[in-house]
């Protein structure tokens, strides 16, 4: 796990890798911006004392737009992992490529490429996941509030389980068949989750949360070539009928 995270930080000063991680940074902050739009559009002028049944008060544009940006600076600590997962999961095809062809060609020529398409399906799937994972967790969460640094030990416990198993599937997205990566992702289990809590932790710092989710996209496919690839090395090639017939009859 250590050698995998070690190994995706090195490929990070790769320029291609660099183009799609602002690419999706740029994405991602794109959807929150769109996302305070929107609020800002909801909240200004909107009169919530008489929605609750009290004396009128409207709120002006200058207080709509106070409310849209502290919504959306709640909304960025939140949704920022489950966002910034989809649309960097979308890039993970590439991503991965761009990985394999560096360490590994030869996984790189034996892989099914997922695609765009089949990216973003994997990426609303893990979005998903993520979301509900912290909403389940949401009571949690506001309980632990007065231990002070409580909801940030949960985040990072309850984001560090969903990523680890979504980082996994992607890595082994690109090879083999259904049964092995089921095998694959039971035996390496520990591993995944422990490359999930790294990415949830750097998730907390600013200016690393910018990376975590193509560091962690990086590191999973590092764990899956390593780990995968030795595993298969290692099984022992079955001996042909006829060549055991032979070694029998020379004795």
């Amino acid at each position: 796990m250590l050698r995998a995270l070690g190994l995706a930080i090195t490929d990070l000063g790769d320029r291609r890798i660099i183009g799609l991680m602002l690419q999706g940074l740029a994405i991602t902050l794109l959807i929150f911006a769109l996302l305070a739009g929107l609020l800002y559009w909801l909240v200004a002028g909107a009169d919530p004392c008489s929605a609750l049944g009290m004396e009128s008060c409207p709120l002006d544009a200058g207080t709509g737009g106070l409310g849209a940006v502290l919504i959306t600076l709640l909304a960025l600590w939140f949704l920022f992992p489950a966002v910034a997962l989809v649309v960097i999961t979308t890039f993970s095809d590439r991503v991965a490529r761009l990985v394999e062809e560096r360490h590994y060609p030869a996984a790189a020529n034996e892989a099914h490429p997922i695609g765009v398409l089949g990216g973003l399906v994997m990426g609303l799937r893990s979005g998903a996941r993520v979301l509900l994972f912290n909403l389940l967790a949401l009571p949690f969460y506001l309980l632990l509030l007065i231990t002070g640094i409580g909801p940030l030990i949960l985040f990072v416990i309850v984001n560090g389980i969903a990523f680890g198993r979504d980082l996994g599937e992607l890595a082994a997205a690109r090879h083999g068949d259904r049964e092995t990566r089921r095998v694959w992702l039971k035996s390496s289990r520990g591993q995944q989750q422990g490359i999930g809590l790294v990415v949830s932790m750097l998730f907390l710092v600013p200016i690393a949360n910018l990376v975590a989710p193509i560091l962690g996209v990086a590191a999973g496919v590092h764990l899956f070539n390593r780990s995968f690839r030795a595993t298969k090395d290692d099984s022992p090639t079955p001996t042909p009928s006829g060549a055991h017939s032979n070694v029998t009859r020379e004795r």
